[in-house]
């Protein structure tokens, strides 16, 4: 992603040569190749890419994201809310909120204001399958990483950057402490002006190099595991592809749910602490269903956290050297994502402006992850459910973030707003997060106000807290007309997501073979 990013901008999709991109990759580590969903963001670096969306889907094994289903986590009854990426507020006072809070509230609040939970219930694809036709919805992608790393890798090779598939040796730093070059096994040493850390977890030049300290926030993310299957469609096909993720609670964390156009990729998130591996793949093989001996897993750890910077001298960590959230808002890509876009627009055309740069594109992604460890944590800590130690555990105090407790505390008086998000230093906040001193600040560069509504009233946020402060006055939650218009006109042209993936993507027709816990066929 981020070899490609950078060669569109800089060196205008091959068609100049400003800078020369070199990407050297192991032949001997494998990628963690899982399904992985997507937030709107990526079809920004698609477009700059130059990427068609149909190759892209057919390369990728790819389909449309409209929503995130959150099962179980109020309570564990098999509710559930959508936190969906259109929204129809009135604008620019938009009252949806403090209207549903006054109402009966016998509709979930985000069908009050977005189409795309029933449209995503419905099964239906985001888009008509006439080539060309614009939809008002936004959308994502779930995909096939591994074949989305070839796919970009084909496309930039042939535009100019050079691959070299070669094991990091030793690395040389400079007096300065800037690194001077990288030795490979295959005998070649790389020299360059900027490094680019996208060695994963193991961040060899960012932590085994330069010593950059991890900010670890597992505090207050508990989980630090997954165990993950792939599960075929040519054998357990449900009849359906889903246009959305869903994240399901279990006993000690969450499964993930990713529907791509030839298979689903499941993965129970969990906290090892509360639950042993045994107990989390039966768990995980439980949710599938009978007939998962065929199935592999295969568990993940990870440490949730960042790196104290994410430029330190000529290096810039991207992707997961930088750091690890668990995929709760599939902020996964993002994360790579913007520190591609990011470096794009910071990016040193000399030794002079490094330092500069360098401090700003730090705060900027350290904003980041602070912002979505607030929303990240928000899902846990707002939970009822008190059926075992683990979702006891993430409601007290000290699994809190204190930025988070007191935008909570802050929303009581009012719902949430956009001027909430313009200056995030709210009341309460003496023990924000800081980064060299400063205060780190919110600007809902990921979500907005429109978001965080739809997880704090999805959740039942402070409910008898609401009701005691605006009345219940039993009145019938007010439609808005359009979005009923819209739900009409959906139903009859949208095509189910299965189809639309059938004619348009390449989507192989499949057998019903098998119905999966959840589905229905």
């Amino acid at each position: 992603m981020a070899a490609a990013y950078l060669h569109s901008i800089l060196n205008a999709r091959g068609q100049q040569q400003n800078v020369s991109i070199e990407l050297v990759e192991s032949p001997d580590i494998p990628r963690i190749s899982v399904g992985e969903a997507t937030v709107p963001s990526i079809r920004h670096l698609l477009s700059v890419i130059g990427i068609d969306e149909i190759e892209f889907m057919r390369a990728t094994d790819a389909s449309f994201k409209q929503s995130i289903k959150y099962v179980n986590w109020v309570h564990n009854n098999n509710t559930f809310y959508h936190h969906p990426f259109t929204s129809m507020r009135v604008q620019p006072v938009d009252f949806a909120g403090i209207n549903w809070l006054k109402s009966d509230r016998s509709i979930p609040f985000m069908d009050t204001c977005s189409t795309q939970p029933l449209i995503c219930e419905w099964g239906l694809a985001p888009k008509v399958i006439k080539p060309g036709a614009s939809t008002p919805l936004k959308y994502a992608y779930h995909m096939n990483a591994q074949k989305f790393a070839d796919y970009l890798r084909d496309i930039s090779v042939a535009r100019g950057v050079t691959h070299t598939r070669a094991n990091i040796g030793e690395v040389k730093t400079a007096a300065n402490g800037h690194i001077q070059s990288v030795a490979l096994d295959n005998g070649q040493s790389v020299q360059a002006d900027l490094y680019v850390d996208c060695t994963g977890f193991k961040a060899l030049l960012m932590e085994k190099t330069l010593a950059e300290p991890f900010v670890s926030l597992s505090q207050y993310l508990l989980c630090d595991r997954a165990v993950t299957m792939h599960v075929p469609y040519d054998t357990h096909y449900p009849g359906m592809v889903r246009p959305y993720t869903t994240a399901t609670a279990m006993s000690n964390g969450w499964i993930w749910d990713i529907p791509m156009a030839n298979q689903r990729s499941v993965g129970y998130v969990h906290a090892s602490q509360f639950i042993s591996k045994e107990a989390a793949e039966r768990e995980l093989r439980a949710y599938q269903g009978p007939n998962t001996e065929n199935l592999s897993p295969r568990f993940v750890d990870f440490k949730v956290g960042h790196r104290k910077r994410h430029w330190v001298n000529n290096c810039i960590a991207i992707g997961l050297s930088g750091g690890f959230i668990e995929p709760l808002e599939s902020t996964g890509l993002f994360l790579a994502d913007m520190g591609a876009v990011m470096l794009a627009e910071h990016f040193p055309h000399s030794a002079d402006d490094m330092t500069v740069l360098a401090e700003r594109y730090n705060r900027l992604m350290s904003n980041r992850y602070y912002e979505i460890l607030d929303f990240i944590n928000m899902h846990y800590c707002l939970t009822q459910r008190t059926d075992t130690a683990f979702w006891q555990a993430v409601q007290q105090p000290e699994h809190i973030n204190p930025r988070l407790q007191a935008k909570l505390d802050y929303w009581k008086h009012k719902p949430p707003s956009p001027s909430d998000f313009e200056d995030q230093m709210l009341p309460g906040m003496d023990h924000a997060a800081r980064f060299n001193g400063r205060v780190i600040t919110d600007t809902a560069g990921l979500w907005n106000h429109e978001s965080y509504e739809c997880i704090l009233y999805g959740m039942h946020f402070a409910a008898d807290h609401y009701r005691q402060k605006f009345g219940n006055t039993g009145k019938p939650v007010s439609m808005n007309q359009e979005i009923l218009m819209r739900l009409k006109a959906a139903r009859q042209g949208l095509p189910p997501h299965a189809i639309w993936l059938e004619q348009r993507a390449g989507k192989a027709m499949y057998q019903t073979a098998y119905t999966p816990h959840g589905w229905v066929a």
